[in-house]
């Protein structure tokens, strides 16, 4: 069985693979079968796994109760891999324990915080650090009155540094979460700009990033869940 794609480890472009194994990892709209598929490339012949989905334009019960290897040993498949699925990507560092967004954030909130996250895991200290402001600036400018408020003008409802503090100061972010606050204006800045972001600094955003993110949806709806629960129980009593 074989695969066209770019290899990630030579950086040749749509070269031809060996498939030796794949591993169904999920399957999406109830027929696009997506595996794990482990490749040596005829280039470098190095191994890659790839993450590959089934396209449209064939059976869809094709795979329904076997892999493409197996076909393929009975004849079915005889073509590349590629008639019948996509190159998603491939298995790398970035997979490697990324921290998922807190539960309930709503997207794209939660889609730049997994950026932020792999970027973290892959050692991107300045991008990760830059992501997360992003993640922080997308929750707290709903928080913002519409009305014009003293103190609270353009500049402030634009700049994030300027506004978590006067977020702070008007009762809107709960003030046990102030002294981790200081990490969006100091290091959120410098990796905008400076690029000079450690570890340390970048894991301090995502620690401000995290427990607002919380505060703002996790508990709020946790809270909803649990009282729809008891309003349950007691209209299943009377």
């Amino acid at each position: 069985m074989i695969l066209v794609a770019n290899c990630p480890r030579c950086g040749a472009r749509s070269v031809t693979f060996d498939l030796t194994a794949m591993h169904l990892v999920g399957i999406e709209y109830g027929w696009a079968h997506t595996y794990e598929s482990f490749s040596v490339c005829r280039h470098c012949q190095t191994s890659t796994t790839f993450v590959i989905i089934e396209k449209t334009g064939h059976d869809v019960d094709l795979f329904k109760h076997s892999t493409p290897l197996k076909l393929e040993s009975s004849h079915k498949i005889s073509s590349s891999l590629n008639d019948y699925f996509d190159v998603r990507g491939f298995i790398g560092l970035k997979d490697q324990g990324t921290a998922a967004p807190p539960e309930h954030v709503p997207e794209p909130t939660a889609s730049v915080f997994r950026e932020g996250a792999t970027c973290l895991n892959v050692e991107c200290w300045n991008a990760a650090g830059t992501m997360f402001r992003m993640c922080v600036d997308l929750a707290t400018r709903p928080m913002l009155p519409k009305e014009e408020v003293p103190g609270l003008n353009k500049k402030v409802r634009r700049d994030l540094g300027l506004r978590i503090p006067w977020l702070f100061a008007d009762g809107k972010l709960p003030s046990d979460l102030h002294d981790l606050s200081t990490a969006i204006k100091e290091d959120g800045n410098d990796g905008a700009h400076q690029g000079t972001l450690t570890r340390a600094e970048a894991e301090d955003l995502m620690d401000f990033t995290v427990r607002l993110l919380e505060r703002l949806y996790t508990h709020p709806k946790q809270l909803e869940i649990a009282k729809e629960r008891r309003e349950k129980r007691r209209a299943k009593k009377e």
